[in-house]
């Protein structure tokens, strides 16, 4: 459930507004049984194809779908996803939270705040300026210039974050939801370079998705002018997401990992760590985007859904 109120005024209008015409509305009903590419929904809503790009890219702004450019006949075609099951928009500030409602916590971390790593070459970072580090170099990535980075690749190891977890004491979480832009990592660009990329949350393995490859052949939307075309341009939007049963990923069922088995109640932190392990079969490397790189202009999110047992007023 996304929750909104007048302490995110942004978030509320831009919802609001994605929400303001019938065939936006028509194409979250669409996805709520099943992923759609933009050319399937024109045809099932008998609207121009062009219509339905402009009406995608407004629910995707508002973030109430996802969108994954995925390799077609002819190219690439975008298959859109729900991100939500339900709204709730809170317009009475007084008004206490109802026992067992579900409230949501949503942070933003940008990729070059890791607090660990272990890297090999091919390695390197940059920002929306330059190069931030000397290229295929692990030592520059303990330099305290990381912190700026907006793309970040590496060929083997890992990257690790501290992610606060500022929820309400007794509360109870629900889901656990991580949302970041990744591929691959091959010399250049390799649109066919397959990577197997784990993700853990506190020591605990959630799954893999073997990335089909590191991604060029166009510009990504967001990249500065001076990053090369013969580079990685763009990656993949991806979300996990762990519930009481199971591990997600793009709302596919990828593990048996449920949020028990992550002792979130044992400390005040999250600890996140992305990578290839040294058993996987496809030893291709990791991209990681932020804001200034890529398609989407986000760094990696995560949100967490929780209750509380007893009537507490929202501030």
């Amino acid at each position: 459930m996304l929750e909104l109120g007048f302490d995110d005024p942004e978030k509320l209008v831009a919802v609001a507004h994605a929400l303001s015409t019938r065939s936006r509305v028509d194409i979250l009903h669409l996805l709520n049984s099943r992923n759609l590419n933009v050319i399937e929904i024109a045809e099932a809503l008998k609207l121009p194809v062009s219509t339905v790009a402009n009406n995608v890219k407004v629910l995707e702004a508002a973030r109430l779908i996802n969108t994954e450019l995925l390799p077609a006949s002819r190219g690439a075609m975008k298959v859109c996803s729900r991100n939500y099951d339900d709204i709730h928009i809170a317009l009475n500030e007084e008004k206490a939270a109802p026992k067992g409602a579900v409230r949501v916590y949503e942070i933003e971390v940008p990729i070059g705040h890791y607090s660990d790593c272990d890297v090999s070459p091919t390695c390197g970072m940059a920002d929306a300026e330059e190069m931030l580090i000397r290229e295929d170099e692990p030592s520059g990535f303990y330099h305290p210039r990381h912190i700026g980075a907006q793309i970040i690749w590496f060929r083997k190891g890992y990257l690790e974050y501290l992610l606060p977890l500022e929820v309400p004491k007794g509360a109870r979480v629900e889901t656990l939801e991580l949302s970041m832009e990744i591929c691959s990592e091959a010399p250049n660009y390799d649109n066919n370079w397959p990577s197997d990329i784990s993700v853990w949350i506190n020591g605990v393995k959630i799954g893999m998705w073997t990335s089909p490859g590191d991604f060029g052949g166009r510009r990504g939307k967001l990249n500065p002018v001076w990053w090369s075309d013969s580079s990685t341009q763009y990656g993949l939007l991806k979300t996990w997401r762990i519930d009481m049963d199971k591990t997600m990923l793009d709302m596919e069922k990828v593990s048996d990992v449920s949020l028990s088995q992550l002792n979130l109640a044992q400390s005040p932190k999250i600890r996140l760590r992305i990578g290839v392990s040294p058993d996987s079969v496809h030893q291709g490397g990791v991209n990681l985007f932020g804001r200034g790189f890529g398609d989407y202009a986000q760094e990696i999110m995560m949100k967490l859904s929780f209750t509380r047992d007893e009537e507490e007023p929202d501030h």
